[in-house]
Formats: structure tokens, C-alpha cells, sequence
């Protein structure tokens, strides 16, 4: 294992396109090279968008350069073209809106004449839902763990409910990456956590979770800060991720990863299940602007499983969601993502037959300008699966040069909604171990940029060589299943 010598910014020894970026200085801008360069293969045209029927309401993003002046008047053509105005995001030039007319793309384009107006793209297949719409279908509180959320179902997420004692002992996860002979991090550190809510009655997650700065993202991408916006409505995965990443330290239940730090919810899960790329935006961008230093990532960004780039929609909703990845990387917040659960080799796509997930899927064949957003995304950690014994999850995705480490996520004890404790399989379940190991290499590194601390995650791991498997590629340094190895939440509070 390659350790740090005395910079926190040390490379890592298999750079992804993201750490050769910020070698090359900037990660903003080589991001957005990579992005407006590298995208579609050269042997084929973008298709034409398909047209929305007249009168449906449908979701779009409108790209701008990122700055007042032509956000606004990127709005202007949204209104000029019949469309409503949802959300703005000057920072990043990203509008949110909304139009019932099938022309809508090539109206806002047209209006603009070659102005302001970089992108349209729809960010769903499936209408808008109205208040109406929402009104008529009841709302309820998962109270099981054996009974699955939409949003886990689609992310391949498997659950069982647990007795509440005995726990500690059953974290078998904390002694594999050495969390419980960790420090416990830092009180001036705080993982947002973007997923389906935070229970903040829970016992092992109110003393850490700051009600004050959490947000709610799924009312079309629009932040709302009541604690109906942001707390479970559906699911309890939300609440599952925050206990790996910091359940307290205090004698009840469970204990995280980092149980000193804080944590915001950050909720990007709609009722239906659904992360659209408005409410990951809303998300990525509330934490660039509210005080957080690490975001976990437990979900991909629907309804693509995999988000190509000669698709004028599918192109558009991407360049809006690194955008906001982009600028809360600039505002000093680093991710961690989880890489999904198909058992799909990520470093050579060939198909999807998933997508899209909130209408009708349809084969397609795809390539590598198809994206897993936002795990694939520049300065994403991107998080494989390991279970107790070190082998791969069996639904991990893995991928030679994509994966940057892994964490364990078959059978993970956390909490779950009423005070309750429960097993969750998933690299959702990884993602949040690597969230709080970032968290405490902030604690040790406060001053290092997201760029250093994904170059010390990675530096830190613990090598681990491929088992006898023909797809799984590499050396022990660096492999398409583990990436640079298993993350070491040791290291990572002893300044190396």
C-alpha cells in the first residue's frame, strides 16, 4: 500500500480521469473539456430529441453560460417559448422548467437566437406530476425493513429488519476498515447526506444531525427547508446511510463511521422513488452554499441508468448535473458515490435494458459516452462492494479504471425508521463507509482540497488483489473490483 509522504495531495498510483484532471490544475475546467470533447463516438450523429406530445407537462433543463446576465436571459426564452420558470441556478447556469408544448427545445432555441441558450434537454419521460396528481396519492411511512422502497427495489437495494440488541458486536464493517479503533472525527465536519430523508427522531441520529441546514430537493428541484421536505416520507434508506456515516457515540444502538461529525438531509427521493437530475442539482448545489464538506451519494440519477452523450436530452440533463458536481467540488465539498448493483462491468458497456425506469424501458446498445451519473462523474469517489469476507458483492459493478475503492455492503447493520435497527445489502451500503472515512480525513486534513482528500482515500486503501476471476482485471495495486483497495478509516484519522 502507497502511503502519503508528507503532502496530503499525493496521486494516487492509478489515476481516473478525474485525478489526472486536477493534475493537469483546474477540475472545473478539464471537467468541462472532457465533458464538451470526449462524448459521443465519432461514428455516429446525435439522434434528433424525441418531441413531448402537446399538452404534457414535462420537466426540462436549459443551459447558460454561468452567470447572471445570461441566466437570465436564458429565462427570458424559456418564458418567451410558453414555458414556466421553475428554478434558477446562475452559479452553475442551469434553469429548471416546465412546458406543456411538444416544440419546447426547439422553440427556447430558436427564441434565443444563438444566445445564452447552450442545451435543452428533458429530465424524464414520464409527465410532470401536478399537485393534484400528488394529492391524490397517499403518502406512507415505510415501518419495515421488509418491506422495500420503490427507490430501493430500482437500486437493486435487498433489506431484512433485526432485533435491537445485541449491536456493536454485529458491525463486523467497522472492524474491517478499523473504524473502531479510529478517532472520531472532527465536530466542524458535516457529510450531507442526499437521499430519501433522515429519521431525525432517531435516537443514534439526532445528536448529529443539523436540522438547521437541511433541505428538501423534490418539489421539482426547488429547496425547501421545512422538515417535511426533508425528513422519510417512503423509504428508510436515507436514514440507513446517515447511521453508517455517523451514528453517535453514545451508548445506544449502533455506532458510524464518524460518530463526532455532523450531518444534513439533503433529500433527493421523491415519493415515487425517483432521483431526477433537478433534484440532484438542487442537492449538489445546496451543499456547495451550506456549509457541507462531504456528500454521500447512495443512488443513481433516474431515469437512465446510464446517461449518454449523443442523446440531446440525455446530454443536456448530464452537463446540468456536473455542473453542480463541478461547483461544489470548487466550494470545497468532495462525494462519494455508489457504483450501482448490476453486477455490470463499468469499463465496457455494451448494453442497457433498464432505461428508461420511469416509463417504459427499451434495449439500447450504449458505450463509453454512456455515464453512471453521478458515480462516473469527474472528482466522484466512485464505491465497489465487498462483503465479510473481502470478496466482491455479487450485485457490485466493477470496471478497470472506473472503481476507486472498496467498502463493505452486503449485509450492513444500521438504523432504520422508529428507532430501529436493520440489514441492508447494497453499494448504497458502501458508499456511506467511504462518505465517513472522507469525513474524518477532513478532520485530520482540514485544510486539503476535495481533490487531495480523494487522492489520500485512494493512497490510504488497502490493497486487494484480484480473486481467480476472468473480469477482474489489474494487479494488487489497483483492479477493476476493488480499485485501490479497501478503505482504512485508521489511516485516515492518523494524519498520514
Amino acid at each position: 500500500m502507497v502511503r502519503p509522504a508528507e503532502s496530503p495531495s499525493w496521486p494516487s498510483r492509478r489515476p481516473r480521469r478525474h485525478l489526472a484532471a486536477a493534475a493537469l490544475g483546474g477540475l472545473g475546467l478539464v471537467a468541462a473539456a472532457l465533458t464538451a470533447g470526449a462524448v459521443a463516438p465519432a461514428a455516429s450523429a446525435a439522434p434528433a430529441a424525441a418531441p413531448a406530445a402537446d399538452g404534457v407537462l414535462m420537466s426540462y433543463v436549459v443551459n447558460s453560460k454561468a452567470n447572471p446576465g445570461q441566466t437570465r436571459l436564458a429565462e427570458r426564452a424559456v418564458r418567451d417559448a410558453g414555458g414556466t420558470v421553475v428554478q434558477s441556478w446562475p452559479e452553475i447556469g442551469v434553469v429548471v422548467a416546465h412546458s406543456t408544448s411538444g416544440s419546447f427545445r426547439d422553440d427556447v432555441v430558436d427564441v434565443a437566437k444563438g444566445h445564452a441558450v447552450q442545451s435543452v434537454g428533458a429530465t424524464r419521460t414520464a409527465a410532470v406530476k401536478t399537485p393534484a396528481d400528488a394529492a391524490a396519492q397517499p403518502r406512507s411511512l415505510a415501518r419495515s425493513t421488509e418491506t422495500r422502497s420503490a427507490f430501493e427495489i430500482r437500486q437493486g437495494v435487498s433489506a431484512t429488519e433485526v432485533a435491537p440488541d445485541p449491536l456493536e458486536a454485529q458491525q463486523w464493517d467497522m472492524t474491517q476498515i478499523k473504524a473502531d479503533v479510529a478517532s472520531d472525527g472532527s465536530r466542524d465536519v458535516t457529510v450531507g447526506v442526499l437521499d430519501s430523508g433522515i429519521d431525525d427522531t432517531h435516537p443514534d441520529l439526532a445528536p448529529n444531525l443539523d436540522a438547521k441546514n437541511s433541505v428538501g430537493c423534490t418539489a421539482n428541484g426547488v429547496p425547501d427547508t421545512s422538515r417535511a421536505a426533508w425528513i422519510p416520507t417512503t423509504s428508510d434508506h436515507g436514514t440507513h446511510v446517515a447511521g453508517t456515516i455517523a451514528a453517535a457515540k453514545n451508548g445506544v444502538g449502533i455506532v458510524g463511521v464518524a460518530p463526532n461529525v455532523r450531518m444534513t438531509s439533503i433529500k433527493v427521493v421523491d415519493d415515487d422513488g425517483f432521483i431526477y437530475p433537478e433534484y440532484a442539482i438542487c442537492g449538489f448545489v445546496w451543499a456547495a452554499e451550506h456549509g457541507v464538506d462531504v456528500t454521500n451519494n447512495s443512488y443513481y440519477v433516474d431515469p437512465w441508468m446510464f446517461w449518454c452523450s449523443n442523446d440531446p436530452d440525455q446530454a443536456a440533463a448530464k452537463e446540468a448535473v456536473r455542473r453542480a458536481v463541478s461547483y461544489s467540488e470548487r466550494n470545497g465539498v468532495v462525494s462519494a458515490a455508489a457504483a450501482g448493483n448490476s453486477n455490470y462491468d463499468l469499463a465496457n458497456k455494451t448494453t442497457d435494458t433498464t432505461s428508461p425506469n420511469d416509463t417504459t424501458p427499451a434495449p439500447r446498445p450504449i458505450d463509453a459516452g454512456c455515464e453512471d451519473i453521478p458515480t462516473e462523474l469527474p472528482g466522484v469517489v466512485t464505491v465497489a462492494s465487498n462483503d465479510q469476507a473481502g470478496a466482491k458483492s455479487s450485485f457490485s459493478n466493477y470496471g478497470d479504471g472506473v472503481i476507486d475503492v472498496t467498502a463493505p455492503g452486503s449485509r450492513i447493520l444500521s438504523t432504520v425508521l422508529n428507532g430501529g435497527y436493520g440489514l441492508k445489502s447494497g453499494t448504497s451500503m458502501a458508499s456511506p463507509h467511504v462518505a465517513g472515512v472522507l469525513a474524518l480525513l477532513k478532520s485530520s486534513h482540514p485544510n486539503a482540497s476535495p481533490a487531495e482528500l480523494v487522492a489520500l482515500v485512494r493512497a490510504q486503501a488497502d490493497d486487494k488483489p484480484c480473486p481467480s476471476d476472468v473480469r477482474c482485471t489489474g494487479t494488487a495495486a489497483y483492479n477493476g473490483f476493488f480499485g485501490d483497495g479497501l478503505v482504512d478509516a485508521l489511516d485516515a484519522t492518523q494524519g498520514r
